[in-house]
């Protein structure tokens, strides 16, 4: 557990009755996280996987014996990227048969639970990273479990625990989902915006890229290290997400001088006789878009 969370019955054993926890919570100094739960007032602006860890803390104590943290929830705890509706939800698996059930603010899932598919994060008992990847990719769209997957091999998950994991869920629901999704996996994807591009490239029927690839000028030195690369037609793929500038930023260096940088980038990038295909998260969240963009390309220099 973390100090942050504090259920109504601790703060009743410091002598707070009813209503010191209703002023406390007026003036700020509490927030309610869910019924039978506070969280003392935290600055700055939460994010959805900030709230919903907070809320995973609150009820974690409050679950049946032998239910466990799983799906996006265990994704959270596990620092994997979710999806919002993945966690709209506080999500837990008991040992059972059975399709689960669904609370106001909990969401039960039935399957077994061997213990090696368990582990403990910040003291709550959460389903094992790879046990929690095979479950979003049975339950969840394929981007969204590439995401969380390519996340997971990045953080040191070896795909052979994840085909043993698929092992033991031969009649599960989603299996062939699931085993689509493992298929796919891929830890050179190095954000979620690269690891869903790559999901509408292979739904779309593009040619499948190489990833991470290195570019070199006529001196052999290495000018650009690309996303994307489809070697044969000399085509390079970005993806610019929003932090992407920022994670390039060094020292004493402003976004506008690592826009400046990209520019240059890219004109060497380009006289190396590469065509450049650019696209952002607007430019997923359309159909067609991205496919249309890099067949343009592909088609010019095939």
């Amino acid at each position: 557990m973390t100090d942050d969370i504090v259920l109504t019955q601790t703060l009743r054993t410091r002598g707070l009755n009813t209503d010191d926890i209703a002023r406390l919570t007026r003036i700020g100094e509490l927030a309610r996280v869910r019924r039978g739960a506070y969280a003392y007032a935290q600055d700055g602006e939460q994010t959805p996987e900030m709230h919903h860890r907070r809320l995973v803390l609150a009820t974690a104590p409050q679950l049946l014996d032998g239910s466990v943290v799983s799906h996006g929830s265990a994704a959270v705890l596990h620092g994997l990227p979710v999806w919002r509706t993945a966690i709209e939800k506080v999500h837990a698996t008991c040992s059972r048969s059975g399709h689960g059930k669904r609370r106001s603010v909990v969401h039960v899932h039935g399957a077994p639970l061997p213990a090696s598919d368990l582990t403990v994060v910040d003291g709550i008992v959460v389903t094992a990273l790879a046990r929690t990847v095979l479950d979003l990719g049975r339950t969840r769209p394929m981007e969204q479990a590439v995401a969380a997957g390519d996340a997971a091999l990045r953080l040191g998950l070896s795909p052979a625990a994840l085909h043993l994991g698929l092992l033991g869920m031969e009649r599960w629901p989603g299996v062939r989902a699931a085993r689509r999704t493992i298929d796919f996996l891929d830890g050179a994807s190095e954000s979620v915006g690269e690891s869903v591009s790559r999901v509408r490239m292979h739904l779309d029927g593009l040619p499948t890229p190489e990833l991470q690839q290195e570019i070199l000028g006529p001196d052999g030195q290495v000018i650009a290290r690309v996303d994307f690369l489809w070697r044969k037609q000399r085509v390079v793929g970005e993806f610019d997400g929003k932090m992407k500038y920022g994670r390039l930023l060094r020292p004493g260096q402003t976004v506008s001088d690592v826009v400046f940088d990209e520019k240059v980038r890219e004109d060497r990038i380009r006289d190396e006789d590469h065509r450049v295909v650019r696209w952002i998260w607007p430019d997923l969240r359309q159909r067609w878009v991205l496919r249309d963009r890099v067949l343009r390309a592909l088609d010019r220099r095939g």
